[in-house]
């Protein structure tokens, strides 16, 4: 697996959205990569940038480019089965 094959996930730690996301990726044993945007500018910036300058999260980028912002469970299910 290489980088570009890692789901990205964009947050912050005081986020339920978030949570839900990253228990999502747990329960189902999906390896991602958490990047905190209140400790990462850049990454602040990404998030900025493909959400017309709002920090919405989680942002959520796939290794097909797709982006899922504050998606719901039921939204990260049907991305999975795209996956599979």
């Amino acid at each position: 697996m290489t980088d570009s094959d890692i789901i990205v996930c964009y947050g912050t730690d005081w986020c339920p959205d978030c949570h839900r996301a990253r228990r999502f990726f747990a329960e189902h044993h999906i390896p991602y990569q958490w990047v905190n945007i209140d400790r990462d500018p850049q990454a602040e910036d990404f998030v900025k940038k493909v959400n017309n300058g709002c920090r919405s999260v989680p942002t959520i980028v796939w290794p097909d480019g797709s982006i899922l912002v504050e998606p719901s469970r039921m939204a990260l299910e049907r991305k999975m089965e795209q996956e599979n």
